[in-house]
Formats: structure tokens, C-alpha cells, sequence
């Protein structure tokens, strides 16, 4: 028997890839003052600006891969993946684009019909067109497929009834890509499930605030109650739900955004440290750097695997899972570390508020691309482990 093997070969990103990046630190370096000004030093993929979205679909950073007949550009992975490294290492406001631009796009662009690809992607690449996903709801921890919302088939589209939860982004997007069962019962798992596009103005759609313990509105209830969406809605195949979204959670488990969304506890570690930390500092911040690196070199791999038309589950689970590890463990390690080697108490105080920001959004990490069981899962049945 043949047992599979993880890869992470030696990637380096192309000359073209490095210098692309030179052209987004300046168009960084310009705009970030203005868009930063209500978002504060932990901005990342979660916070969000109009203006920054629509800034990035103009430069023509959002769509990158996609066809132009779709307001695509048809650039490369690498090129996409630079763009992003940027966008998260400045903590740039990226969150109203994010999922669209991630995994909406290329969903639509796969199974999508035509009329939902010349109607959506190019608003998605011109930053004007967000969306949330619909998978989780009430009562079902981390399985997936034990979807309870229903999309009953009624003449001309469907009536929708049941509800999701951790919907980010719901209250600021325009449509809800929505996983439901259009036939079957709740015990057949995997068949039956169909994704529906739906637009959130939709009447019989109610959304309920989830306040995290950040005092934070990232995340919604949202609740069909007797929602007639048309039967255009329904994306690809009817029943095709299971492989449509396992592929879509693919595209979010293996970017930087994985070892990246608390950067900037690392950055200001690094300042209120000083540019001459004691030994002791010096060797703990040696090894997160290094951590952080390591987790950069995988997924630059994993990108390199992308870009050649390969699909490394594998690799991009086990990226998510240590990615996971490292941004949670990062920020107790560096409060213990400011907390004895900080060169002012006004630097500790300013650190202290950031540590303990990321502190409290730390859980939302393991739910997000899949737990930590559920990733562990698909490495071992992909050795051969189970």
C-alpha cells in the first residue's frame, strides 16, 4: 500500500511576485492613514472600510486569479498571495471584501451559473460586493453536516426555514451563501444539501447581534423564516451542497491569514522591547520569530502547490491547525514578556490593552477554517492514520 506524505518543498515567491509587493507597501503607505483612523493598531481581516475595499478593487487586488470577462485580472496565486501577506502584515481594514473575495468568488466561478457570475464576481472585484457564509447553526458544535435549515422546493425557487449562527460579517453583506437540505432528512448527512446565494434584503430574513467577549459585533443569528428565494438562487447542482462547500472551505485554510491575524502583537512586542532586549527576551522572541517563519515557509508551499494546479489538503489543514496554535499561545507569551522586559510602563500599559484584545478574540481561532479535531482528522485519514 502506497501511504501518502506530507510536502512542503522549497518554495521562493518569483522576482515579479517581490516586486508587485514594493508597489503594495506604497499604496499602503498612502492610504492606511486615512482608512486606520477608526479602526485602531489591531485592524486586520476582521475589521473593515468601504473606502479601503473599493481603493484594492481599483488597483485591481481583488479578483486577482479570476477570468476579466468576470472583472478578474488573471494574475497568479503568488501574486494574490503577496498582495494578502501585505495587506495583514500592515493590519489594513480588509474585512467587508474578505470571504467574498476568498471563497465566494471562486465558488460562484465554479459552480455558479452564468447569470450569478456576470451579476456578482465583478462587483466582488470592484470591492463593492461583500457576503457571509451560512454553515454553522444551532446545537451542532462543529459537524457540518448536520444541516437542520431547509430549502423547500416550491414553484419557482425555494421556501426557506431554520437558522445560523457565528455568521460573520452577516449585518454588513449582501448576500449569505447558505448551506440548507432541498431534500432528505436530517439524518442522511451528506445528501440532500444544496448552497443557495441569497440576497440578505430578502423578506423572512432576521438577523440577531452575537456580542463576543471583546464587546465586539462580528458575528449574527441569522433566521429564515418562510423565505421564498427564486429557484435562480440555487448554486450548481441541487444536492451538490457537501462537495461545493468542503471545496470552499479549501480556500481558507492555508493563507497567511492563518499565522498573520495578530501580527501586530508580535510588531509592537518587538518596540516595547527596544532595539537591545535582554538574553532572556532576546532568545523568546528569537523562537516566535522563528515559529512565524517556519509557518510562512508551509504556506508559501502551499501556495506553490496552488499556483501548479495541485490540491494539498493535506498541507493546508496542517498549516491552519499550527496556525491556529501559534497566533493563540502568541499573546500570553508576549504579555509574560513585556510584563518583566519593557523599556516604559507607558509602552506596557498601550501593550497590555493589545495583548488582552487578542487574548479575548483567541478562541474565535479554532472555529474559524475548521476545529482543531476536525483538521486533525483530515491529516490522519489523508496519512492513513485512521
Amino acid at each position: 500500500m502506497i501511504v501518502p506524505k506530507l510536502e512542503f518543498p522549497p518554495f521562493r515567491l518569483p522576482p515579479e511576485a517581490e516586486a508587485l509587493r514594493e508597489e503594495v507597501r506604497a499604496f499602503l503607505k498612502e492610504i492606511l492613514p486615512r482608512v486606520q483612523q477608526n479602526t485602531g493598531p489591531a485592524a486586520s481581516w476582521t475589521t473593515h472600510s468601504p473606502e479601503f475595499s473599493r481603493a484594492l478593487g481599483a488597483r485591481g487586488w481583488l479578483g486577482m486569479t479570476w477570468p476579466k470577462k468576470y472583472g478578474g485580472h488573471e494574475k497568479s496565486f503568488l501574486d494574490r498571495y503577496v498582495v494578502t501577506e501585505e495587506i495583514l502584515g500592515h493590519g489594513a481594514p480588509a474585512g467587508l471584501h474578505w470571504l467574498a473575495d476568498r471563497q465566494s468568488g471562486p465558488l460562484l466561478l465554479r459552480f455558479g451559473s452564468e447569470e450569478q457570475r456576470q451579476s456578482v464576481v465583478p462587483r466582488i472585484a470592484r470591492g463593492e460586493c461583500y457576503t457571509c457564509i451560512g454553515m454553522s447553526e444551532p446545537d451542532s458544535g462543529s459537524d457540518l453536516a448536520s444541516v437542520r435549515t431547509r430549502a423547500e422546493p416550491v414553484p419557482g425557487g425555494f421556501r426557506i426555514n431554520g437558522t445560523k449562527v457565528w455568521t460573520s460579517g452577516a449585518h454588513r453583506s449582501h448576500y449569505c451563501v447558505a448551506l440548507v437540505r432541498t431534500s432528505g432528512q436530517h439524518g442522511d448527512r451528506h445528501k440532500g444539501l444544496s448552497q443557495l446565494l441569497i440576497d440578505l434584503k430578502t423578506p423572512g430574513i432576521s438577523l440577531r447581534p452575537i456580542i463576543n467577549v471583546a464587546g465586539r459585533h462580528d458575528w449574527n443569528e441569522v433566521t429564515f423564516t418562510d423565505c421564498f428565494v427564486p429557484e435562480g438562487s440555487l448554486i450548481g447542482n441541487e444536492g451538490d451542497g457537501w462537495l461545493q462547500v468542503t471545496s470552499e472551505l479549501a480556500y481558507e485554510r492555508s493563507g497567511p491569514e492563518r499565522f498573520l491575524q495578530n501580527f501586530y502583537v508580535l510588531r509592537e512586542l518587538v518596540r516595547v522591547l527596544g532595539r537591545q532586549p535582554s538574553k532572556h527576551a532576546g532568545a523568546i522572541l528569537g523562537r516566535l520569530v522563528a515559529r512565524l517563519w517556519t509557518l510562512r515557509q508551509m504556506s508559501v508551499s502551499v501556495a506553490g502547490f496552488l499556483e501548479a494546479g495541485k490540491s494539498p489538503t493535506i498541507e493546508g489543514a496542517l498549516v491552519k491547525d499550527l496556525g491556529t496554535l501559534y497566533q493563540q499561545e502568541l499573546p500570553e507569551i508576549a504579555r509574560r514578556l513585556a510584563e518583566s522586559d519593557a523599556t516604559s510602563e507607558e509602552d506596557m500599559a498601550d501593550f497590555l490593552d493589545l495583548a488582552q484584545h487578542c487574548t479575548m478574540m483567541a478562541p474565535t481561532y479554532t472555529i474559524q477554517g475548521g476545529t482543531t479535531q476536525v483538521l486533525r482528522g483530515i491529516v490522519a485519514r489523508g496519512l492513513g492514520l485512521r
